[in-house]
């Protein structure tokens, strides 16, 4: 009704009549803000950056909002151009799955006024809140947010709560894997950070051919939809399967040679050009030793972030 009243003072009204369809839009905005309503699935667009590999997997939440109703609302806000027609903020996964219900034929919604920016900001929120997004999956979030104009990764490591070297890394370990292969694997819950390095490096050392790798995924997942269909033994998680599959196919990046692992001399490090200690070779890495006590306390207590932040600045490198 406010929406038809609004409307209907939209075209050449008086400066009265547009102060009363001002506040006739704050009143609707107010309902909004306090009221969830029901509406047509259909009605929802979802133009929001893709935050999820298997958006479409929604088998299991959809038989539970059948069998116990939609508990927890999505958030979408009104078109800016359509009348009865809005954009999804979040909740896509709980729209999908309404979506091919055929029992369940409204989503349960609360209407947020927001701006663009305003829209991004509560699908960051939401997904940091959310515990099941796996590493590569907030990787690639990250990736897309820094392509898509979001903001500098100085900036997205902010609204991620999350330090800036750990956002270099994740978009550099997506950009090195690529999101081909990574949406062939699948979200692999259960693999971290340190697993998707290993890939990423192993893919570098060894120039796996990135293509069979695809390959290797996808059919990992086709063999595991084929023993489903057979009431067959299947793994937990295809995606972790296929994971490992793309890593066995990769193998073992071949061992450095003797003169390059070996233990070397020490050399002088110099800070300012004032001695600081010695840096050497050795056969597992790098041995540094630092000549000033309270900096090797403090490059202790923050080594993961530095040296993340070095890995960060080499991998960049021309």
């Amino acid at each position: 009704m406010l929406d038809s009243l609004a409307a209907a003072g939209s075209g050449g009204a008086a400066p009265s009549m547009m102060s009363s369809n001002r506040a006739l839009r704050s009143a609707r905005n107010a309902v909004d803000g306090h009221h969830i309503w029901e509406l047509d699935p259909d009605s929802i667009e979802d133009d929001r950056m893709r935050d999820r590999l298997d958006p479409a997997d929604v088998v299991d939440l959809q038989h539970a909002i059948e069998q116990n109703g939609q508990t927890v609302p999505i958030l979408v806000r009104r078109h800016p151009t359509e009348e009865d027609r809005y954009l999804l903020v979040y909740g896509r996964r709980r729209l999908e799955a309404i979506r091919q219900s055929d029992s369940v034929d409204k989503v349960r919604a609360l209407v947020a006024t927001l701006n663009d920016a305003d829209a991004v900001q509560a699908q960051i929120s939401e997904n940091m809140a959310r515990r099941d997004l796996s590493y590569i999956e907030k990787a690639l979030f990250a990736q897309e947010l820094v392509e898509t104009g979001f903001g500098t990764q100085a900036r997205v490591a902010e609204v991620l709560t999350v330090t800036k070297s750990s956002i270099s890394m994740a978009i550099g370990v997506a950009g090195s894997i690529g999101r081909d292969l990574i949406e062939a694997i699948g979200a692999a819950h259960g693999i971290g950070r340190p697993r998707w390095e290993a890939l990423s490096r192993a893919m570098e050392e060894t120039g796996a051919d990135r293509q069979r790798l695809i390959e290797i995924a996808e059919q990992t997942h086709a063999k595991a939809a084929v023993a489903v269909v057979r009431d067959e033994q299947v793994p937990d998680d295809a995606s972790v399967a296929a994971f490992e599959a793309v890593m066995q196919a990769i193998g073992r990046p071949p061992a450095p040679r003797k003169a390059e692992t070996g233990g070397g001399a020490k050399r002088s490090l110099k800070i300012d050009g004032v001695r600081a200690g010695a840096i050497r070779r050795t056969a597992r890495g790098v041995a540094l030793d630092l000549e000033e006590p309270g900096f090797a306390d403090w490059l202790d207590a923050r080594a993961e972030d530095v040296i993340a932040e070095l890995h960060a600045r080499w991998k960049e490198r021309v």
